[in-house]
């Protein structure tokens, strides 16, 4: 079991890290790493880093999806564990996904769901471990925190892609299958012949138009509003950042925003995307800023490409995005496209 003596003798063997809340002597940007890609037959380990499942039935449900991509499904010893809203102690969560990176049987992570306590995991995290044995891992929402601290502090590629609960619909598999078991450089676009726009979905709204290449990051709002300050952020120069975010009244993502902006890392981007705000209509419209006025007031300025409208989210229909990947963003056309493939 990893103890706290153990945790900081793994920390104190990595290198220097920078100062907490120093945004400009953020550690240096690691090379690009690429995992395995999948192919039928893989072992896939199920993780729980962030808020408990209560139901095996859960669980169960979440196998037969993945046996529908022919993968075997392989259970982590804390999958069902419940701490409070936790799934299980720090610890063992950081347990399970220490395991599954140490297993040579097993290709890729994937999160049962989201919820709340990825932050909690990432000063225990052995990113040595997980640099020597480079996996794929996959999820969105609060495993924002767990994808974006990988990828700075080692270089894998990580994916902001479906966790376990999430619909795994015709348009959402359609992504999987091209980026992690195809290996392909997707173009990914609103306007894709596969999607029809559902009611939870915003729709393209041009900022400023423009195109621009960079390290792609990002994912929830909220939770990477609460990693400013910690050495595991991505240093921004010259990336493009994506956010999305769920249940938020505007003048909480205006409250975010402005604390991105203040630490100096909207200033340094090469370009932005607000994917999704679902379920973030105020309560009184009338008495509220709308997002798009939000993007007037903090994006707008920074003369960079950027939209509103994407699909990546808290939504039915789901890209999966190369999170640490090169990326060229074509704002005029709302489309992302991967400079390379993100798996070997």
């Amino acid at each position: 079991m990893l103890t706290r003596r153990n945790a900081l003798k793994i920390l104190g063997a990595l290198p220097a890290l920078p100062l907490l809340g120093d945004s400009n002597q953020r550690q240096s940007p690691q090379p690009v790493m690429l995992p395995a890609h999948l192919s039928p037959g893989d072992r896939v380990g199920l993780i729980n880093p962030a808020g408990a499942i209560y139901q095996w039935k859960t669980i169960r449900k979440i196998e037969k999806i993945l046996r529908s991509l022919d993968l075997v499904p392989v259970r982590g010893k804390h999958l069902l564990d419940t701490y409070g809203y936790l799934a299980g102690t720090d610890a063992d969560r950081v347990q399970d996904i220490h395991d599954f990176f140490d297993d040579p049987s097993i290709t890729a992570l994937i999160a049962a769901r989201g919820g709340w306590g990825c932050n909690r995991l990432l000063p225990l995290l052995d990113f040595q471990l997980l640099r020597r044995h480079p996996k794929i891992i996959m999820g969105y929402s609060d495993i924002t925190s767990l994808l974006v601290a990988v990828t700075s502090q080692t270089g894998l590629v990580t994916f902001h892609g479906p966790v376990g609960v999430s619909t795994w619909n015709e348009f959402t598999l359609y992504y999987v299958r091209k980026v992690l078991f195809e290996g392909q450089a997707v173009t990914f676009s609103n306007m894709t012949p596969k999607h029809d726009i559902a009611e939870d979905e915003m729709e393209f709204n041009l900022i400023r138009g423009g195109s621009a290449s960079g390290k792609l990051w990002g994912g929830n709002l909220s939770v990477l509003s609460a990693m400013v300050g910690s050495e595991y952020l991505p240093d921004p120069t010259g990336t493009i950042l994506f956010v999305e975010d769920v249940d938020e009244d505007i003048y909480r993502i205006d409250r975010m925003l402005t604390q991105l902006k203040l630490a100096g890392i909207l200033e340094k981007i090469s370009g932005f995307i607000f994917a999704q705000c679902t379920g973030c209509t105020p309560e009184n419209p009338d008495h509220s800023l709308s997002l798009m006025e939000l993007m007037n007031d903090h994006i707008y300025p920074l003369d960079i490409p950027s939209w509103i409208g994407f699909l990546t989210g808290h939504i039915s229909n789901k890209f999966t995005l190369p999170i640490g990947l090169p990326v060229t963003m074509d704002a005029d056309r709302g489309v992302l496209v991967m400079n390379q493939p993100a798996v070997v």
